[in-house]
């Protein structure tokens, strides 16, 4: 196999302010994920917009956060919904992903959520996760709902520019995280309850060649992820509390440890420093940074 990754650990970057803390009693995301534990928020989803904002969402109480530079927190809207993945359409609107709702469109200055994509062929999704946009404004988006090894019918989604919606792949065991390499001919899929990541090689009518890249170990499984301009993968890793690297092959390189809880769901690189990651922790309700080595 290959030899042992060299070893960064993280820094608190934000913390969820105790005023903002929920009650999880009752709730049905808790209650179906977490088997009822008692929490005050679950954080996921990170990512920035061109002002160096960090938004994420608060999973299981409907939450969407805006974070400034100097680490104010907004709570920007509350409402009736599961949001576990955002990301910026290229016309500006936050585009985000609810288990609840399918696909959302958050008008950023009305703080109004409407419907972007709820269905297909006439029927909900099963409870979508993540989403990523490629450069040309397709829009990949996960499908897992309460899929895994028992049931392996989690779904992966292209949205085209012309309206055009794919069905990519069904048979993944709780497709999460996804992430297109530089030149955006590989789809790569977290395949959480497989504990491994898929690659996929996009067509214009789909995919071929679908095969596991990364087989891990441990945890929970793989959830959020991110490529740089290298193409290396950046993993978050959860129930591990950690953040993998790994090459363009598929060799790990550093293993970040998570210095607060083990729920490390979801990473983003700083805009303004790329040798900079911010991670979601949804144990404690933090967000963790990470500076990467220059070589």
């Amino acid at each position: 196999m290959f030899s042992a990754p060299l070893s960064l650990t993280t820094d608190t970057a934000y913390e969820l302010p105790s005023y903002l803390h929920e009650s999880s009693a009752g709730n049905a995301w808790v209650d179906a994920h977490l088997n009822g534990r008692d929490i005050h928020s679950f954080l996921d989803a990170p990512c920035f917009d061109a002002n160096g904002n960090l938004w994420l969402v608060d999973i299981p109480f409907g939450r969407i956060f805006r974070i400034t530079p100097t680490g104010e927190w907004d709570l920007i809207i509350k409402y009736d919904g599961w949001p576990s993945g955002l990301s910026f359409h290229p016309d500006g609107r936050l585009i985000i992903a609810d288990a609840r709702h399918g696909l959302l469109a958050l008008e950023i200055d009305e703080r109004r959520i409407k419907p972007f994509l709820t269905h297909y062929l006439s029927q909900r999704f099963k409870g979508v996760n993540e989403l990523v946009f490629a450069r040309n404004g397709d829009c990949y988006f996960s499908d897992p709902g309460q899929t895994g090894l028992h049931d392996p019918t989690g779904a992966v989604y292209r949205l085209q520019t012309n309206g055009s919606l794919q069905r990519l792949l069904d048979n993944v065991p709780s497709p999460n995280g996804l992430a297109l390499n530089h030149d955006e001919t590989m789809l790569y899929v977290a395949a959480t309850l497989d504990n491994a990541v898929w690659r996929a090689s996009l067509v214009d009518n789909g995919v071929n060649k679908v095969g596991k890249f990364i087989q891990m170990t441990g945890g929970y499984g793989p959830d959020g992820m991110v490529i740089d301009s290298d193409n290396n993968f950046y993993i978050a890793h959860a129930g591990l509390g950690a953040i993998w690297q790994f090459d363009r092959r598929g060799e790990p390189k550093y293993r970040i440890d998570s210095s607060r809880g083990d729920w490390t769901t979801h990473l983003a690189f700083d805009p303004g420093d790329p040798r900079t990651l911010f991670i979601t922790e949804a144990q404690t309700g933090s967000v963790l940074k990470a500076l990467l080595p220059m070589y």
